[in-house]
């Protein structure tokens, strides 16, 4: 039905607590709404039905708008972005919420000839912060995790150059790869600076597993290419994939996505926008957040003005990440799911989506192919009976 589907992710942006929030202590979270408070804005996103999905309607609004229940078993990005192509395992990769068993830590070494310090769940900017002077005076790694399932190593880029850095982390994901351990993903996180103002480089780098048969796949087999922006393409290990493009920021995504817009390339453009999530969320700033959203509301009139009219846009988000919210750590939100082309005439709120699976059911619908992984129900099916 359209020749480009551009599916926008707006990482962390939640739209309220999911049904099964409880189990994840995260009754009472809403990204959005406690991010918006009632000053800001967001003038295009609210005419596309963000605002309306959290109470705060607007009279006129244009394309077709929704949300998204997660029924995926974390609420972490990978399983997030995974769950949006129709990947829903059964069993969650592990996490370490005590830090990695001292096992893995020695093979580490092992493998590296280099020490280790940290082994803690810890926010990278404040862990850096204190252990960074350490790094380079040791040269040590420091490793560090999260409430998701990755292994994350920090060094100084003067004391362990990048290339090395993603060196040993390669290595160090063949390890945690297996079933004993059972990581997703292993990031490389270099950082600059001196002491008290150590920051991180816009380099880093994801080793992740390779990911069941998804969307993307099939998307490939039927000569659908598929154009990752951001940190999509590594999530995904790069597989069935046309081309992957590094940013450093959500304003950079937004100037690929215009590129791409302006261009004739044809098939799926998957983004992800991480400015939310990285700078904002985990570091519970919440102004810093809405100047975000802002920034992003700036920026989306451009790609709209580009878009054609065999285009569809797809924004959505993986999962919440409340700056409001207790801890540093993402929240079990419903996610937004906004549909826009130049050839809507009016707006219409839909009913919510089951899963995010239904994303990726609706983009192989879009393409004719037929979802052979069986998770989702395309969107267009709710229309086509409208009709």
């Amino acid at each position: 039905m359209y020749d480009r589907v551009f599916l926008v992710v707006m990482d962390s942006v939640g739209v309220g607590e999911a049904k099964d929030a409880d189990k994840f202590n995260d009754v009472g979270s809403n990204t959005l709404l406690h991010t918006i408070g009632d000053h800001y804005n967001l003038d295009v996103l609210e005419r596309m039905g963000l605002t309306t999905l959290v109470g705060k309607e607007v009279p006129k609004t244009v394309g077709y708008y929704m949300k998204g229940k997660p029924i995926n078993l974390a609420k972490d990005t990978l399983n997030g972005h995974y769950e949006m192509m129709g990947i829903v395992q059964e069993t969650p990769y592990k996490t370490y919420p005590d830090g990695f068993p001292l096992e893995l830590i020695s093979k580490i070494k092992e493998i590296t000839g280099r020490d280790v310090i940290g082994n803690v769940v810890a926010s990278g900017t404040k862990i850096i912060e204190e252990l960074g002077q350490m790094q380079m005076e040791t040269g040590a790694l420091i490793i560090y995790t999260s409430a998701d399932s990755v292994l994350q190593i920090a060094a100084h880029e003067d004391i362990v150059p990048i290339d090395e850095l993603y060196d040993i982390c390669e290595k160090v994901s063949k390890i945690t790869s297996s079933e004993k351990y059972n990581i997703a993903r292993v990031i490389a996180r270099p950082f600059t600076g001196k002491a008290g103002n150590f920051t991180r480089l816009p380099k880093r780098k994801d080793f992740a597993l390779d990911p069941p048969i998804n969307v993307i796949d099939l998307l490939d087999r039927n000569g659908i290419n598929t154009v990752c922006i951001g940190k999509i393409g590594e999530m995904f290990n790069n597989k069935s994939i046309s081309y992957s493009i590094k940013t450093t920021s959500n304003i950079e995504g937004m100037l690929k996505l215009v590129d791409f817009a302006k261009g004739d390339y044809s098939g799926l453009i998957f983004a992800n926008m991480n400015d939310f999530d990285s700078s904002y969320g985990h570091r519970r700033n919440k102004d810093g957040f809405l100047k975000c959203l802002e920034e992003f509301n700036y920026y989306l009139p451009i790609l709209i003005k580009n878009l054609k009219k065999d285009d569809l846009l797809i924004i959505t988000a993986d999962h919440g990440n409340d700056p409001t919210f207790k801890g540093s750590d993402h929240t079990r939100e419903n996610v937004p799911v906004l549909m826009y082309s130049p050839i809507f005439k009016k707006g219409k709120r839909l009913n919510d989506r089951e899963t995010l699976a239904d994303i990726g059911a609706t983009i192989l619908d879009n393409f004719g192919i037929e979802n052979s992984i069986g998770v989702g129900t395309s969107i267009f099916d709710d229309l086509r009976k409208e009709e």
